[in-house]
């Protein structure tokens, strides 16, 4: 799934534009079809970094693999993206990336997230271009 979700994600102009980066976490329900019921953001670095990853994981609806015996089975899937640091001599992105986490908005959950049985996935590390 972590190459599914590398060719699926498209990051957004508006997140290369503020050199966005951070980590996003999620829990969704799947059901026994493998599709995806509920999602909640868990912990977001930056709103501006959620929206991306949301349409990505409406891609994989039917993908999800529920075990035997269950209606529904909850997982939880972090992603981690960051920019590919520029060439030697490139400007530096040291401006733009202070000016993001000087305006950062992050989503935080104030209240517990019940986990009944969960699945935590392996990290998914998207990286993207400044240019």
């Amino acid at each position: 799934m972590s190459q599914f979700f590398k060719d699926s994600i498209s990051v957004s102009p508006e997140i290369i534009k503020s050199k966005a980066n951070g980590t996003v976490i999620f829990k969704f329900t799947a059901d026994e079809k493998g599709e995806i019921k509920k999602l909640v953001i868990y912990y977001a670095d930056d709103a501006i970094l959620a929206p991306p990853l949301i349409a990505a994981l409406k891609k994989s609806n039917h993908k999800w693999l529920v075990p035997d015996n269950e209606k529904f089975h909850d997982f939880i899937l972090s992603f981690a993206i960051s920019f590919v640091p520029p060439a030697a001599g490139a400007p530096s992105p040291q401006k733009g990336l202070y000016n993001f986490y000087q305006k950062r908005k992050p989503i935080v959950s104030t209240n517990q997230v019940p986990l009944d049985n969960v699945t935590l996935l392996p990290s998914v590390v998207v990286n993207y271009n400044l240019d």
